[in-house]
């Protein structure tokens, strides 16, 4: 390990010398931060990566559609997710002093926007004189954009579920291991959009079994804005946001990392929804209406989810109750179809704002009702969860912008009135320097579903904390980001039998000379309590497990059709304790993009090793277009893949995705019944997309 601790360091310290010599043009955008940012979350929510692509899905339809920076209004500014409040604010005061904008270069003379901001947004957005007609009822339906997407994937080893008799075996994989996707879409701009999604997981069943009416999973919406006083309107499936996320928060949404202004939460209250995640969103009916500097939202979703359903025999008769809620959305197995929609979930809720000028103030709620109570197990930790058939939150939201200081915040109560706080602030310090606050106190009873507020935890309960972000521009070419959170739980947690603490802090330098290189390097330590009891005492201590990580990320744009990237990391777990891990990577990419060409590809070739699963690490793959890969690696092995896409026509486009893990001091990989008896593990990925 101290040969590859050597390694980082000396392919830290070449890539910023060869940097060095490069001639120093414009800066350029990049999605590196929108990359780690995923990282994030994915090892935040224990390898759960999530399946709401609907991020990446606005971006391609601004792409279609650019906003005008003229005629486009705060929400419209906020949904591009590209642009701080303080640079909202600073872009609406500047038009409406100078006038309607002649070029995008008259950008770089709106207070606090820099030319990485400007670059950024590029792509999604546009300057136009000509004037906004009434869209009409008839044109939004016959003059939009039809999508059809189908992607199909699959494991080529065959694991244990897919080879025991189905005659014996309890439990087993009744379907195909392919996973389907079907999605129908139609926009019109950003005014109206409807469509359907069908997904089948690997190992469920297709038109058979417990799957008789086809795809394991269906979604549709339709979804309109800006229709006189009605500025939103959903049917079918949708997200709801609302305030800073202690009340409700379903759309993606980022933590800690290198964008320190993600500490504020920014979306429209309601979002159309149409990925293939089976559980953060609602399913009903919802409508914003709003004029001038006021707006109220409505929504009311019924529908089934999947639990742990029990029923159980006590001395006052047969009780039927659910332990859990099931968030896979897998449905192979026969425990598992015994666990599909057994519950009933009954939502309402609603957001009022008012804005003047550059205040906003906003109130949200939301009641939940579900068929069976939730009965948690009788543990320690549990004793504060959320339990019963209702619930809610309800909530009070404040923005407010002064010069260069942003000031935001929420306060909320439970039914149960356990109390919780967010107070931020974003401050443009300088031209080059920014730095944000965020102090949040959540009561160990505050409990709720669909909440995403930017905690340490996964959802916001039982935390208290204070995290302070900086972000220097010392030249156009450099920067440097960086955190500070410490934070205490004053209540139990899975496996941390006392009430405990924990500190992150990260830096980041990233250079950036031209449009040809980047290169970032990165060092992260972060510490937490966890039960630890080896030795099974009868009492298990808690104690603090630091975990420090270094990575050097680099980008070079060989010449007009190939981009070489290549990451180098390393991981330290509990370095001087008993549980000590180390874990290495590096990889290698090449990308092919080909100028006035219909094809292009690219491929990745990379190598880990890991003392076990504490020193695990991660890496955001390319995948086909509207989908991304997160793995997760530890134990020693390789990692390849290949991408390739070719646009058959300019309305039909193909791609095609082959990856593989190889693990040569193997001969079983995964536990139970995804257990392979092989050592390598191979995933294919066809997508096809026809536009018309």
């Amino acid at each position: 390990m101290k040969k590859n601790i050597f390694l980082i360091a000396v392919f830290s310290l070449t890539a910023f010398r060869v940097a060095a010599q490069v001639p120093q043009p414009v800066p350029n955008p990049t999605n590196t931060t929108v990359e780690q940012q995923l990282e994030n979350i994915t090892e935040n929510n224990e390898d759960a990566e999530t399946e709401d692509d609907s991020y990446l899905q606005q971006l391609s339809q601004f792409q279609g559609n650019p906003v005008n920076l003229n005629d486009a209004n705060e929400n419209l500014l906020k949904e591009l997710r590209l642009l701080s409040p303080m640079q909202v604010q600073n872009f609406l005061s500047y038009r409406a002093v100078m006038g309607k904008l002649i070029s995008l270069y008259e950008l770089q003379a709106v207070p606090g926007w820099d030319l990485s901001t400007i670059h950024k947004l590029m792509p999604f957005v546009m300057v136009s004189d000509n004037p906004v007609f009434v869209e009409t009822i008839g044109s939004r339906l016959k003059d939009g954009g039809h999508q059809i997407l189908l992607r199909v994937s699959q494991t080529l080893e065959r694991s244990k579920g897919y080879q025991l008799d189905s005659s014996e075996a309890k439990n087993f994989y009744p379907g195909s291991p392919q996973q389907f996707i079907f999605r129908y879409k139609y926009v019109y701009k950003n005014l109206l959009q409807y469509g359907v999604t069908g997904e089948k997981d690997a190992g469920e069943a297709f038109f058979k079994g417990g799957q008789k009416q086809g795809f394991d999973f269906y979604s549709a919406h339709f979804f309109v804005r800006n229709i006189g006083i009605v500025q939103s309107l959903a049917l079918g499936d949708f997200t709801v946001n609302m305030g800073q996320g202690l009340t409700q928060w379903m759309s993606l949404a980022f933590k800690k990392g290198p964008d320190i202004a993600a500490v504020k939460r920014q979306s429209a209250v309601l979002r159309p929804y149409n990925s293939s995640g089976e559980l953060f969103f609602h399913r009903g009916a919802g409508i914003t209406v709003g004029k001038k500097n006021w707006q109220a939202t409505v929504f009311g979703s019924f529908k089934k989810v999947d639990a742990n359903f029990i029923k159980a025999d006590t001395s006052n008769g047969l009780e039927e109750y659910v332990s859990s809620l099931q968030t896979s959305g897998l449905h192979r197995t026969s425990s598992e179809l015994e666990d599909k929609g057994s519950q009933r979930q009954f939502v309402f809720g609603g957001n009022f704002s008012y804005r003047f000028r550059r205040l906003h103030l906003g109130l949200n709620a939301v009641k939940f009702h579900l068929k069976y109570p939730l009965v948690k197990a009788d543990e320690p930790y549990n004793l504060y969860a959320l339990s019963g058939k209702s619930f809610g939150n309800y909530s009070a939201d404040y923005g407010f912008t002064y010069k260069n200081m942003h000031f935001f915040g929420e306060f909320a109560l439970s039914d149960k009135q356990y109390p919780a706080f967010i107070n931020g602030l974003l401050l443009s310090v300088a031209n080059n320097v920014d730095m944000s606050f965020l102090y949040r106190t959540i009561s160990k009873g505050y409990q709720t579903l669909y909440a995403n507020a930017f905690t340490e935890s996964v959802s916001p309960s039982n935390e208290k904390g204070f995290f302070a972000g900086i972000s220097i521009r010392p030249t156009a070419n450099w920067r440097i980001d960086g955190y500070a959170d410490v934070y205490r739980f004053p209540w139990l947690k899975y496996r941390v039998n006392a009430p405990s603490e924990g500190k992150d802090y990260m830096i980041q330098l990233n250079y950036k000379p031209n449009k040809q290189f980047e290169i970032y390097t990165r060092y992260k330590t972060e510490s937490k309590y966890i039960n630890y009891n080896p030795n099974s005492q009868i009492f298990s201590p808690v104690i603090a497990q630091p975990r420090k990580n270094w990575r050097t990320h680099l980008s070079f744009k060989l010449n007009a059709d190939f981009t070489l990237r290549s990451r180098v990391e390393l991981v330290w777990f509990d370095k001087k304790g008993n549980a000590a891990e180390q874990g290495f990577l590096f990889f290698t990419d090449i990308l092919y993009k080909p100028m006035m060409k219909r094809y292009s590809g690219n491929i990745r070739v990379q190598y880990f090793e890991t003392d076990g699963y504490n020193s695990r690490l991660y890496a955001y793959e390319n995948d086909v277009l509207f989908s991304y890969t997160i793995p997760v690696f530890y134990d020693k092995g390789y990692r390849v893949y290949l991408n390739g896409n070719i646009d058959i026509t300019s309305k039909m486009s193909v791609w095609v995705r082959w990856a593989r893990y190889m693990y040569p001091d193997k001969k079983l990989i995964g536990s139970g019944l995804d257990e392979i008896k092989n050592n390598h593990k191979t995933a294919v990925k066809i997508q096809f997309i026809y536009n018309f």
